[in-house]
């Protein structure tokens, strides 16, 4: 197992202009992580193959690995042109994730105002072709590309491993989130037992999870099931963590684990009492 920190986690501090990436990825190395994955959010990244170099030096420099990089996208267009625009985009962003180095990638699939099972199963061949298209020019790289259990339309672990089978490429797995399940009103635990094995990335993320009629206000969003849902740091949260990772663990998963922190404290003491958290957890289990 290698722990590091998604750049997601500090986006705060990105947002704010009191970090940069640079800054960022020592902030990272510091804490003793061992690998950053790239989201570029807070930061203008799509395109720029200068600032990938620069990125990719320094976290070489400070003897880090780049695990991933994770981007958005929406094969549900209005038109075949917008399909197939959209499908070009993303190869363009495989291009930079390959000038990262990373040899792994994330991209979203869909979204959807019909988030039913019946629209599912209708767009379920484009999406598929889509990320077939993409899964093989990722090859010519050596890259594996994944879907993540996010966005509402893919979310649930079924629909996930639906879109890993249609699809049909050993390079298209999914990065799994042991948290995002809880949008789809999964219980993480048997979520992340459904789909370990389809797993080439792991995410861990935590919340605080109220139900539907004890609305507390704001800070939360709602679950498909109209449940309320609010970030926490990994181990504060609401999900069993320690049960969590021992899935992952007896799975024999030994891949890259990505913290994901998006709550409401500061993200830096955020991210960094989650860090200790998971350490400790898997320490324990040992």
């Amino acid at each position: 197992m290698k722990l590091g920190v998604s750049t997601y986690s500090l986006f705060q501090a990105l947002k704010s202009g009191e970090m940069d990436i640079m800054a960022v990825i020592d902030w990272i190395a510091d804490q003793g992580g061992e690998h950053v994955e790239i989201v570029p959010l807070g930061y203008d990244l799509p395109g720029n193959f200068e600032l990938a170099d620069r990125i990719r030096e320094k976290a070489a420099s400070r003897g880090i690995e780049i695990s991933n990089y994770a981007i958005g996208a929406n094969f549900l267009t209005d038109s075949e042109e917008a399909y197939q625009q959209e499908i070009e985009r993303v190869k363009g962003e495989v291009d930079l994730a390959a000038r990262l180095g990373v040899k792994k990638m994330r991209h979203d699939v869909a979204q959807s105002a019909d988030r039913s099972i019946a629209n599912f199963n209708k767009q379920l061949d484009r999406m598929a072709e889509a990320c077939r298209q993409i899964a093989d020019y990722a090859l010519t790289y050596g890259i594996t590309t994944s879907v993540e259990n996010h966005g509402y339309f893919v979310q649930h672990s079924d629909r996930v491993q639906a879109l890993i089978q249609a699809v049909d490429r050993p390079n298209f797995r999914t990065t799994l989130d042991v948290g995002n399940f809880m949008c789809a009103d999964e219980n993480s635990v048997a979520a992340v037992k459904n789909n370990i094995s389809f797993a080439s990335m792991v995410h861990i993320k935590d919340f605080y999870l109220r139900p539907s009629h004890q609305n507390p206000g704001q800070g939360w969003f709602q679950t498909l099931q109209g449940n309320y849902l609010r970030g926490a740091i990994v181990g504060h949260g609401d999900i069993d963590m320690r049960a969590v990772l021992r899935v992952i663990k007896d799975s024999g998963y030994d891949g890259y684990i990505s913290l994901e922190f998006e709550g409401m404290e500061e993200c830096r003491t955020g991210t960094l009492i989650g860090l200790q958290n998971i350490k400790r957890l898997w320490e324990d289990m040992e």
